[in-house]
C-alpha cells in the first residue's frame, strides 16, 4: 500500500512558521546537503498533496525554475520531478488548478487519500500545507512523519501539531544529522486508519 508522508521543517520548539506564516528562517540552513536529501526524498515519491496556499506558491514557483538556465542540473531534474508527478490540490476555495498534472479535490478527502493508497505508485508526499497535515492526521491517513529539525527557537508562530487531537503512539524509524546542525527524525504511524476502515 502506498504510503502519505509529511515532509515538514520544523524549528526545535516544534513551529513550522513564525508568527507572519514566513518560512526564511530555515532558508539559512539549505546548502547542498540538504538539496541532495530533498532531491533523494522526492525521487522516491510520484504524487505531491498540497493545500492552496501552497500549491499556489509551488505552481508560480517551479515551471519557471525548470527554465532557469543557470540551475544546476540536479535543480532542474527537482523542478521536472515536481511539475511531471500528480499533484492532489485541496481546496474549497479554488475553481481551477492550472499546474501540470494537478488535481482538485474539494470534498471525500478520506476516500479520495484511500482511493489513492490502494493504486499502484511510490509513495505520496506532503510538503508545508499544515492546514492538510492536521485534516489527514485526523482522518489517521498520515503514515510517516520526515521532520526536519532546525537548530532555532522561534518562540512562537504555526505549530505542527496544534489541537492535533488524541495520543497517537509513533515508532521511530531512523535520524540523520546534517553539517547545519538541522537534523532530521523519521517517524512511522501506527496504522490506526485500516484498523478503522477493516
Amino acid at each position: 500500500m502506498r504510503k502519505v508522508i509529511v515532509s515538514m521543517n520544523i524549528s526545535l520548539d516544534g513551529f513550522m512558521a513564525d508568527p507572519h506564516a514566513a518560512l526564511d528562517w530555515h532558508f539559512k540552513s539549505w546548502d547542498e546537503e540538504m538539496a541532495r536529501n530533498a532531491y533523494e526524498q522526492l525521487k522516491k515519491m510520484d504524487t505531491i498533496l498540497l493545500g492552496r496556499v501552497t500549491y499556489q506558491a509551488m505552481a508560480n514557483y517551479w515551471p519557471l525554475l525548470a527554465k532557469y538556465e543557470a540551475a544546476n542540473n540536479r535543480d532542474i531534474e527537482y523542478a521536472e520531478m515536481m511539475n511531471s508527478y500528480t499533484k492532489i490540490v485541496f481546496s474549497r476555495t479554488l475553481e481551477t488548478v492550472e499546474w501540470k498534472n494537478a488535481r482538485l479535490i474539494k470534498e471525500n478527502i478520506r476516500e479520495e487519500i484511500y482511493t489513492m493508497k490502494q493504486q499502484p505508485g511510490k509513495d505520496m508526499v506532503i510538503y508545508g500545507s499544515g492546514s492538510i497535515v492536521k485534516t489527514l492526521h485526523q482522518l489517521d491517513l498520515i503514515d510517516e512523519y520526515h521532520l526536519l529539525v532546525h537548530p532555532i527557537l522561534l518562540g512562537k508562530g504555526k505549530p505542527l501539531f496544534e489541537k492535533a487531537g488524541d495520543k497517537v503512539d509513533m515508532t521511530f524509524l531512523n535520524t540523520k544529522t546534517l553539517s547545519s546542525g538541522v537534523v532530521i527524525l523519521n517517524y512511522q504511524l501506527h496504522d490506526h486508519f485500516q484498523l478503522h476502515i477493516c
